[in-house]
């Protein structure tokens, strides 16, 4: 019979994923950060992102960002142009298109600035909780649960969370999730799920966390 896993406890969980996180690729926006960033440049890398593998989105901001890197370059950057510099991400023709109207509201109504709020960020074209909390946490370093469908998947997989989507899991985390592991939960379950705890037939045999997981949902496993 398969061993039963051992009682939960997300401050192991957390801190055991941490320790092997430097054994796994670090999230592009995260290493977009680290590179010294700004919030609008985390924005655009956030939005190009969506659909996107993280080479081609690194990629992409870079080119993109070679020729324009604020809301006035983008917005004064012919359109075509724009889909050419971040050609292929994942719809592009409706980012490039994206980018710019957010480019003017953001010079209308915030003087060129991003702003720090996510109810303010949610009234960007095309921006959801998702990008919102992502730019809270890497342009801001503020306070937030970004949660994309790794940390969903993930938080469900290790029952920890028992939500339908991944904005419910993320209102399920603010109420449950230790308030010191917010800011890096995100960074940590996106490198473990791109790496160990995959969507399809997850690495479990090698997985840091495996006596720990009830492996909710999965069927099959390497």
């Amino acid at each position: 019979m398969p061993k039963k896993p051992a009682k939960f406890n997300i401050n192991h969980f957390v801190t055991t994923i941490e320790a092997h996180y430097l054994e796994w690729n670090a999230p592009v926006i995260t290493l977009i950060s680290q590179k010294g960033a700004t919030p609008f440049e985390i924005l655009v890398s956030t939005i190009l992102s969506l659909r996107t593998k993280d080479e081609v989105t690194g990629e992409a901001s870079a080119r993109l960002f070679s020729v324009a890197r604020t809301p006035l370059e983008i917005l004064e950057t012919d359109e075509a142009q724009l889909r050419q510099l971040i050609y292929p991400v994942g719809f592009y023709p409706t980012k490039a298109k994206r980018l710019k109207e957010i480019s003017r509201i953001l010079i209308e109504q915030y003087h060129s600035e991003v702003p720090d709020t996510i109810e303010e960020l949610l009234k960007l074209p095309g921006v959801g909780r998702k990008t919102a909390n992502l730019v809270l946490v890497e342009g801001f370093h503020e306070l937030a649960i970004c949660v994309d469908t790794h940390v969903h998947r993930i938080s469900n997989r290790i029952g920890y969370t028992k939500t339908p989507n991944p904005d419910k899991t993320e209102f399920a985390l603010r109420q449950k999730l230790p308030k010191r592991h917010w800011v890096k939960y995100n960074e940590l379950l996106v490198a473990f799920g791109q790496t160990i705890c995959r969507p399809i037939s997850p690495f479990c045999s090698k997985c840091p966390v495996h006596t720990m997981c009830p492996r909710i949902g999965v069927d099959k496993s390497r």
